[in-house]
């Protein structure tokens, strides 16, 4: 039995736990989301395979050395007792879920519980509208931090990788009164996403521990001021075209500006398959790239998350690591304006393709496309 009092230990932390077990179960699949129980189920249909425990047992591992003294709280089974375990850890349960068919009012009730309880930081896996579930049960009167797992990461509530978010309650768990920023929680309008509208919503605000280099900022849109430049960028890919070779194109106003260039359609936050000769294939999954791709010299072009720096990971889950991996890391060609990268502030371009050894061989230095005839070299981290 769990008590909602603080132990009288006051060397014990008690940290909560949630998972929301769906998130960015559509990602793959090419879904461009995963709220409600219809799309749930079509991306199982899909062949998805739920990773969201995955992450947060990866942001778990780091925290196993503040073992014994580190108390877990969390609701059962898959939305986070199994993943608490598997790392090491004797959870105390809070609550009771229906395994298999978890809602947004579980994660809802196990946040608020975990307020009560006067956990010291609530770390909760999902993505923006799992966010939204946190801020409607404890607004600011707690301190979280989001572990990345939802196929929407807008919000700045997030770490920049799971292993980010362990290490950013493992330092707020030393140090409580490190600073606390207020973090925006945003989220889509799904059914309009999935046509290409992009609508977004502030919804309110999160108390996160604040370390610049493990949480990322909300995503920002690209201002139309740009259009020059992203017309400058479309000319230099066009002319550097090949015959023969397959460009896997991702989300983003620059992508699709390269698109218009070559006189094909883009879907705004799809991933297409084009060639020299025209649209092989539009808004696909995973699966399709890789049949697409098989034998097929093969380039992935893609741009920065505005106000993010990510170039996988956020958005476009199709690009999957297997898809990267048979493309191969010398044929990924990063676009973007130079005001996109100025705005980084000296940030890097960040990964967080879900398998730690392909985020490991994306690091490094990349030639990034600014303009036309126009390249920078900028640094890839995760």
């Amino acid at each position: 039995m769990w008590s909602p009092d603080p132990r009288e230990d006051n060397e014990v932390k008690r940290l909560g736990l949630i998972i929301n077990p769906m998130a960015g179960i559509g990602g793959l699949v090419g879904l461009k989301g995963s709220d409600g129980k219809a799309i749930q189920l079509r991306a199982i249909e899909l062949g998805a395979i739920p990773q969201a425990e995955q992450r947060a047992e990866r942001a778990l591992q780091t925290l196993k050395v503040l073992q014994p003294d580190l108390e877990v709280l969390t609701p059962p089974s898959e939305m986070g007792a199994t993943a608490a375990s598997n790392c090491g850890f004797v959870p105390l349960i809070i609550g009771e879920i229906n395994p298999s068919a978890t809602t947004p009012q579980d994660t809802q009730q196990a946040a608020q519980a975990m307020l009560a309880s006067q956990v010291e930081v609530l770390l909760f896996a999902g993505g923006d509208g799992t966010a939204r579930d946190i801020y409607q049960s404890v607004g600011e009167q707690l301190p979280v931090i989001g572990i990345p797992a939802g196929v929407k990461i807008h919000s700045a509530v997030f770490a920049n990788h799971p292993r980010a978010a362990g290490e950013l309650a493992g330092a707020f768990l030393g140090n409580p009164s490190m600073t606390l920023r207020e973090a925006e929680v945003v989220d889509l309008d799904e059914e309009a996403y999935r046509r290409g509208i992009v609508s977004t919503r502030l919804y309110g605000y999160l108390r996160v521990p604040y370390q610049r280099r493990l949480v990322q900022n909300q995503k920002t849109p690209t201002p139309k001021s740009e259009a020059v430049q992203m017309e400058a960028i479309a000319c230099d890919v066009a002319e550097k075209i090949c015959p023969d070779t397959l460009y896997i194109l991702g989300p983003g106003t620059t992508i699709r500006a390269i698109a218009d260039m070559l006189g094909v359609r883009k879907t705004l936050v799809g991933v297409d398959v084009v060639s020299s000769e025209g649209v092989v294939a539009e808004d696909v999954t995973e699966k399709q790239l890789l049949r697409l791709i098989e034998s097929k010299s093969t380039k992935i072009i893609v741009t920065p998350i505005g106000g993010q720096g990510f170039i996988f990971g956020r958005g476009n889950q199709p690009i999957s690591p297997r898809v990267i991996q048979r493309t191969g890391k010398e044929n990924i060609w990063v676009v973007c304006t130079p005001e996109k990268l100025h705005a980084l502030k000296g940030r890097p371009l960040l990964v967080d393709t879900g398998d730690e050894s392909m985020d490991d061989l994306l690091r490094g230095y990349i030639t990034v496309t600014t303009g036309y005839r126009e390249e920078a070299v900028y640094r890839i981290s995760t």
